[in-house]
């Protein structure tokens, strides 16, 4: 397995880092967990292509890891691809039709580009037939405890506290070729993000906020800090450890080493900070 950070950031606009993004790379598969904005940006940078992916994995719907989802769909679809398999919670069946349907945000542009006679020469020259398909993503609304049998790997889940009751939030697992990737989304820590990550090859987690970094008592226990995620990683195993998600102020000078020196105090394995177009073998 190879691990591409295609967005290491946080819903603030930032040019150091898109929101988040991961593309794991496993033989001939490409799963992309979330994709939120300027993910496709990195993907092109990456040297790989929308069409590239094969399933797009949704931890949960917040908009900085979902904001480039329409733009994936559609630029996968205008290089030919087959339809993106897409996997996430509960409403992204909707949120898909939203864009993609007869009376979704893109339907003028799409009945444009299929019903127009020169867009209909210009895709015909491209190699295209005509009558032109909409994208149709094939979707599947998942919830905790969701497994996937990809042949040469296996995905399963759990949920992870977060945006509940609002938003639905999960972490996952990916096993193959005997080792294991897992990545926390954006989660408090608990006990089946625990059972989850035991053993894990690489531990990619959200970091929201560092040691000594007050936050108010309703989001203390949703951001664990450096020093608390390495504990965790620690007791149950895991071999290393990424930290990822970070806001612009965590990068001010100092920061990292602050973190990193934090984490050491708990994690006695190889770690790091997640920058974008990282690429790293799990």
């Amino acid at each position: 397995m190879r691990l591409i950070v295609l967005g290491s950031g946080s819903p603030e606009a930032y040019a150091r880092r898109a929101s988040s993004g991961y593309l794991l790379e496993i033989g001939a598969d490409r799963l992309l967990f979330d994709c939120g904005g300027g993910v496709v940006d990195n993907l092109l940078r990456s040297s790989r292509a929308p069409s590239d992916v094969t399933h797009l994995i949704f931890s949960h719907l917040h908009s900085d890891h979902m904001m480039d989802y329409a733009r994936l769909v559609h630029a996968a679809w205008d290089e030919g691809a087959a339809p993106l398999k897409v996997f996430g919670p509960a409403p992204i069946a909707a949120i898909t039709e939203g864009y993609f349907g007869p009376g979704g945000a893109l339907a003028h542009d799409l009945r444009a580009r299929t019903e127009l006679l020169p867009s209909q020469e210009v895709w015909k020259a491209r190699g295209g037939t005509v009558p032109r398909p909409w994208p149709v993503p094939e979707v599947t609304e998942i919830a905790p405890g969701f497994s996937l049998d990809g042949g040469a790997w296996r995905l399963s889940s759990c949920e992870v506290p977060h945006a509940q009751p609002v938003l639905q939030c999960l972490a996952f697992a990916v096993e193959a070729g005997g080792r294991k990737f897992v990545y926390s989304g954006d989660a408090g820590l608990c006990a089946d993000l625990r059972t989850l990550a035991v053993g894990a090859d690489l531990l990619l987690h959200w970091c929201y906020r560092l040691d000594g970094e007050d936050a108010p008592p309703a989001m203390r226990a949703l951001t664990p800090t450096p020093s608390e995620i390495g504990a965790m990683a620690a007791d149950v195993g895991v071999k290393r450890l990424i930290l990822t998600h970070f806001r612009v102020h965590m990068d001010a000078t100092g920061r990292h080493e602050q973190a990193l020196a934090e984490l050491r105090h708990t994690f006695g394995g190889p770690c790091a900070i997640a920058e974008d177009l990282d690429v790293i073998d799990v």
